[in-house]
């Protein structure tokens, strides 16, 4: 169970921020292409900074703590980090928007 703590809390924020989605109507994921042109420069960028920190002995994961799964070095939970918690971040943001009535130029 102790291997699941991570991928447990990345379930746990997904859940949380999902009736954003439909309560609020922030359409995160209705505008996936929005979403993934967001993602990308992330994932990219912290993906590489991993990778490489974890390559020059930086820091590493409790292999407890993880799944044990590594795609080129870097653990599946810490990939889906870079995906769940900007998703998180983006669905309160927009959230907090809709709520607000702010607007940001995008609207039809």
């Amino acid at each position: 169970m102790k291997q699941l703590a991570y991928l447990l809390v990345l379930v746990f924020c997904l859940v949380g921020t999902a009736p954003l989605e439909v309560v609020l109507k922030t359409r995160v994921y209705a505008r996936w292409r929005r979403l993934l042109l967001t993602l990308l420069p992330v994932v990219v960028v912290f993906v590489a900074w991993d990778v490489l920190a974890i390559r020059a002995g930086h820091w590493d994961y409790d292999p407890e703590q993880v799944t044990g799964i590594r795609l080129g070095g870097l653990p599946l939970e810490e990939l889906l980090f870079f995906l769940v918690i900007p998703v998180c971040a983006i669905l309160t943001l927009e959230a907090v928007r809709a709520v607000k009535g702010w607007t940001v130029g995008d609207e039809p």
